[in-house]
């Protein structure tokens, strides 16, 4: 189900979630901008089978993205960890499940774990080099290191997505939380990020909601 919740900055934010008032109560950071969209389905089948196995899931929108009407040029990787915060409060979460990107923005604190975490170097290399593709199909010639520049000065569109000089400065030196790894070889099959297209492998979500679920009840 869709819930709401109250963002710090003002206002209220939406949530995918599944909620028995039961004591184990998981947030779950998504992966980030492209990669989001990519890893939706399967974040969602993941909660729908830890909520059959007994915990309470909750999979919220940060600003700036999906159903949220804050303006995503004007977030940071601070104001999504706050936003982060205020959701963990808001549903009582006792871990953090943080995808991919999702691991830049998770609540100091707050035990769990991140899979498939990445740098934000590494996030930001890989749609300044998919820009860079994009505008030579296109005719043009831009440079990784010119569109960095610009970017940290006064924002950059990439992958579809605004950002604004504080996101784009924030994610280059930016470092996953310090959460327990879950090493893509224990799902079995590369990462569905690393997919041309959104994609779903059913047995990759079963993969990762045992593994939750068995160390959450140990």
């Amino acid at each position: 189900m869709i819930a709401a919740w109250p963002s710090p900055s003002g206002g209220e934010e939406y949530a995918v979630v599944f909620d028995g008032n039961r004591d184990r109560r998981l947030l779950i950071l998504p992966a980030l901008f492209d990669e989001s969209n990519k890893l939706r389905h399967f974040t969602v089948e993941v909660m729908r089978l830890l909520d059959a196995a007994g915990m309470d899931c909750f999979l919220p929108d940060l600003p700036g993205c999906n159903e949220s009407v804050a303006p995503l040029p004007e977030q940071t990787l601070d104001s999504w960890r706050n936003a982060a915060q205020a959701a963990a409060s808001h549903f009582r979460a006792t871990y953090v499940l943080a995808i991919r990107g999702g691991a830049l923005a998770a609540p100091p604190g707050l035990p769990g774990w991140r899979y498939g975490a990445v740098k934000g170097e590494a996030l930001l290399r890989a749609m300044l080099r998919a820009r860079v593709l994009a505008s030579r199909e296109a005719g043009m010639e831009e440079s990784r290191e010119e569109l960095l520049e610009r970017g940290k000065a006064e924002g950059l569109q990439l992958a579809g997505y605004r950002l604004g000089p504080e996101m784009i400065r924030q994610l280059q030196g930016a470092l996953p939380a310090d959460l327990v790894d879950v090493a893509q070889n224990e799902l079995g099959a590369p990462g569905l990020w690393l997919r041309a297209e959104p994609d779903h492998n059913p047995e990759q979500a079963s993969a990762l909601a045992d593994l939750l679920a068995r160390n959450q009840s140990e």
